[in-house]
């Protein structure tokens, strides 16, 4: 088990955080909370790009945990049904 945060790792973490942003940018929101919804996206995108600023730094670690919180927020919008997704490779809800 790597005990690292690699390149290889964090630029695999990257494209699955970046791809879950534009299924949930593009889908449904089954709530009425708009606000709500544009105020997750905006936290995401703030996470994600604090992320690409770590990396640029090569602080892997810092970048890392930048997804994960981006990632975070994804997860918490489409259990409240704010990103209507339904996509278990890339959420945790189906």
């Amino acid at each position: 088990m790597e005990d690292r945060v690699t390149l290889t790792k964090l630029e695999k973490y990257f494209e699955v955080t970046g791809k879950a942003i534009d299924f949930a940018e593009k889908s449904g929101n089954r709530t009425d909370l708009v606000a709500e919804r544009a105020d997750f996206l905006d936290m995401i995108k703030r996470y994600f790009s604090d992320a690409r600023h770590f990396k640029e730094k090569k602080d892997f670690v810092n970048a890392f945990a930048a997804l994960n919180y981006a990632h975070g927020w994804l997860d918490a919008g489409a259990r409240l049904g704010i990103f209507d997704v339904h996509d278990s490779n890339l959420f945790t809800v189906d």
